[in-house]
This record gives structure tokens, C-alpha cells and sequence, in this order.
């Protein structure tokens, strides 16, 4: 379907999208608590580079997430879900187990008590990562499948609530983090969690035939068991095993490891960069005031124009064309960072930096959140999009948890570190173009 430039922009219209934005925000937000501003805290606290990088690796609940998605397709919560509904429901259970975590960090030191920080901090991880799945899930079920020409912009508000939800709060805890010290800050984290109930509360639960698609699922199990098959091993094989036997049967094995290695190995270099951006800004001479202005107020805006401007260009020209250029431009513009780590504390040479590195990372999420989506199936969107997602991630905690220890090992020397950062995207561009007419045929069919 061909779409003009008013075609295109006339779609945004569409009140989905901003429940798409909400549930979005609500995603971003506990990055915020576990990532950029714990990095800061942990900094200030006196931890080393390589304790910072490895304190990362709660963030391998998001790797691991797919192991539980099928529970968040299947099992329907007590109580919750008469009353939300299947997406909604899962959300704001995982939303109060946030909540508490986050007051418990407000009480704790980890210079002090780092464990009992961490125990809880992997608690929001794991809670966050539960969340995810069922906001993405939430995304996929509001557009019909012959609503496929949607998707980017489905894409494009996702990922602008995302850095709503992670830059906005970002920009206010580092602002304040000097004046009220982080435990206040984590205090008011806590009220955000209780703005993100409110939005998960008025959003609408998306109406899906995902019930009926699942029913023929268990019929077709029950065929291969035979007739007198026990119920319940009915529902454990199509819960467990038929989201991932979906997969390879709609992608042949294949594309679909290419798939799978090419969304591992795509934000790599970026999950690098990203995982010692704020201890790199520190070290070159940064205030956290002059980081949460930077890198969250003004990235934020920049990451909301240039996220509308990519979904736009997904929707004209397809997002193949989006995540190769996205992906060689995400490349290009580690080297920025590198020129910054010569340069020194410059702010123009900041505001430059965060500049490309928002449009570029803007630019390639949008066309690779569309690629996940695009081959998801919808009667296991939640499992088969936490497969996918999962991946991705885990390129952000198993691999980049080493960010900081690869720094130490290259004597500081960040230049070099940002260099390597660079040509990390290299392997998965070429599995792109390999994945290119596949992707062309899926998306036609």
C-alpha cells in the first residue's frame, strides 16, 4: 500500500495510539530506577567502573523474560482480570510489586547495605521485564493484522512513551539528586509508579480474537495426543511449547535463527555505550545537573521529533530500508562519543552528541520494534514479541554487564572503547540484507 506524506501523518489521529503512548511510558519508567540513575547513585557511592557494569546484570531478567511469557497469554489473574482484562490485569500487578521495591530502595545505602539494594532493584527488574511483556502484547492486540500499515506508528508511540517514561523522571531525579540526596529521589520515583497505576487504569483493554486462535491451538494438540489426552497436558503443551513451534512454522528454521542471531547482535554496541554513558559523562568532567539536562530534558525532545520523523519515514520507504540506515547512522554515531572523550567537557560538543545519538537511536528503534512486531503471530503475541525482545535484550545485560570491565581493560581509554562500540553493528547488517526478502514477503502476505 502506497502512502502519502497526508496519509501518513493523518494516521497519528488514531486514539490507540495514545493508550499505546501510556502503556509506553510505563515501560521506560523502571529503566530509570535500575539503570541511569542507580549508575549515578552507585558512582557517587565510590563503586568501580567494573562494579557498576556487573551490577547490570539484573537486567538479565529481560533476557529471560520469554521462559514466563506464556503465562502472561494464559493464565488469568484472581480477581484482576474479570475486572481489566488479560493485558491490563498482568500490568498492574507487576506496577504494585514495582512500587514496593521502590520504597524499599528509598531505605536503603548501597555503599553500605548493596546486596539488600540489589535484591530489590533485581525485583523491579524482574516485575519490569513481567510488564513488558504484556505492554507489548497490550501494543500488538490493538491493531487488527490487516492493520499492518499501522504498525510503525504503534512503534513510534511506544518507543516516545518509553523515553517519556525513562527521560522525563531521569531529568528530575539528577536535577535534585545534590539538593535531596538519592534516597529522596527514589522517594519520588515512587510517586511516579502511582501516575503509571492511574494511566494503566484508564487506558482500554484491547479486544482481540486471541481466545478463538488459541482454542484451535488446543484442538490441534489434542489431534497430535490423540482424544483421550489429559486436559491439563493439553494446556501446558500449547502454553509452553506451540508459541515457539508457531514461530519456525511460519519462518521455516532457517530465517527464523537468522532472525533470532540478527536481533541479538543489532543494538549491541549500543547497549555498550548505553550501560557506561552516565559513569563516562562523570569521568569527563559532567555535573548531574549538566547530564540531566543534557541527556534526559533536551534527549528527551529530541527523541519524541526524531521517533515521529523515523516512524514517518518507516511508513513511506519500509523497514528494511529504516534498519539499515538506522543501524550504519546508530554505528556512526558512537564515534561522536569518541570525539567527546578527546575533546573533553564541552557542552556544545554534548549537545551535538546527544542530537545524533537521539536521532539515530530513535531511527533504529522504530523500524526494529516494527520488525519484532511484524513477526509476531497473534495468537501468542505476548511469548512469541518476549522471544524476540528477550534477545535483544540480552545483548544490553548478558554482553554489555562487561562494558565496564572492558573499559578497565583497555586502561580507561575511552576513545578506543566507543570505536569497538562501532563496528559491533557490522555482523547484523549483513544477516539484514539476507532477511530482506523474507521480511518483503511476510509483510505482503
Amino acid at each position: 500500500m502506497a502512502w502519502g506524506w497526508k496519509e501518513t501523518f493523518r494516521s497519528y489521529l488514531d486514539r490507540r495510539l495514545m493508550w499505546v503512548f501510556m502503556m509506553g511510558c510505563a515501560s521506560g519508567f523502571p529503566w530509570v530506577l535500575i539503570g541511569s540513575n542507580m549508575s549515578g547513585w552507585l558512582k557517587d557511592a565510590g563503586l568501580s567502573r567494573a562494579a557498576i557494569g556487573f551490577f547490570g546484570s539484573i537486567f538479565v531478567a529481560y533476557t529471560f523474560n520469554f521462559l514466563w511469557a506464556p503465562l502472561v497469554d494464559r493464565v488469568k489473574l484472581p480477581f484482576l482480570y474479570t475486572r481489566l482484562g488479560q493485558r491490563r490485569s498482568w500490568i498492574i500487578f507487576t506496577q504494585f510489586i514495582i512500587l514496593a521495591c521502590t520504597l524499599g530502595i528509598a531505605t536503603t545505602n548501597p555503599s553500605i547495605s548493596l546486596v539488600l539494594t540489589s535484591t530489590l532493584a533485581l525485583g523491579i527488574a524482574i516485575a519490569s521485564a513481567t510488564q513488558d511483556i504484556a505492554v507489548d502484547a497490550f501494543r500488538i492486540d490493538s491493531f487488527g493484522e490487516d492493520e499492518g500499515h499501522k504498525m510503525p506508528q504503534a512503534s513510534a508511540m511506544a518507543v516516545i512513551g518509553w523515553w517519556t517514561g525513562y527521560s522525563l523522571p531521569g531529568y528530575l531525579a539528577f536535577i535534585n539528586a545534590d539538593r535531596i540526596g538519592w534516597n529522596g529521589v527514589y522517594l519520588g520515583m515512587a510517586g511516579i509508579v502511582c501516575l503509571l497505576i492511574v494511566f494503566t487504569l484508564l487506558v482500554k483493554e484491547p479486544v482481540t480474537n486471541r481466545e478463538a486462535l488459541q482454542a484451535d491451538a488446543s484442538k490441534r494438540v489434542k489431534g497430535w495426543l490423540g482424544e483421550d489426552s489429559q486436559g491439563f497436558k493439553v494446556w501446558l503443551l500449547v502454553t509452553v511449547v506451540e508459541p515457539f513451534v508457531d514461530f519456525f512454522r511460519r519462518n521455516g528454521l532457517k530465517i527464523g535463527m537468522t532472525v533470532l542471531l540478527f536481533v541479538f547482535l543489532f543494538k549491541v554496541g549500543e547497549a555498550f555505550l548505553g550501560r557506561m554513558s552516565i559513569v563516562f559523562y562523570k569521568e569527563v568532567g559532567f555535573s548531574n545537573e549538566q547530564i540531566g539536562e543534557y541527556s534526559k530534558l533536551i534527549g528527551w525532545g529530541f527523541t519524541i521529533l526524531f521517533t515521529l520523523l523515523g516512524s514517518a519515514i518507516n511508513v513511506r520507504f519500509g523497514v528494511i530500508k529504516g534498519l539499515l540506515i538506522g543501524g550504519i547512522a546508530m554505528a556512526g554515531s558512537n564515534l561522536m562519543f569518541a570525539w567527546m572523550a578527546q575533546v573533553g567537557p564541552n557542552e556544545n560538543l554534548f549537545l551535538a552528541t546527544i542530537v545524533v545519538d537521539n536521532f539515530t537511536t530513535a531511527f533504529s528503534t522504530i523500524a526494529f520494534v516494527s520488525f519484532l512486531t511484524f513477526m509476531t503471530g497473534r495468537a501468542f503475541s505476548a511469548t512469541q514479541y518476549a522471544l524476540l525482545a528477550s534477545l535483544g535484550n540480552a545483548s544490553r545485560t548478558l554482553l554489555s554487564s562487561f562494558s565496564g570491565a572492558m573499559v578497565d581493560w583497555l586502561n580507561g581509554d575511552w576513545t578506543l572503547f566507543f570505536i569497538i562500540t562501532t563496528l559491533m553493528v557490522v555482523p547484523s547488517l549483513i544477516m539484514l540484507v539476507f532477511l530482506g526478502k523474507h521480511f518483503i514477503k511476510i509483510t505482503k502476505s
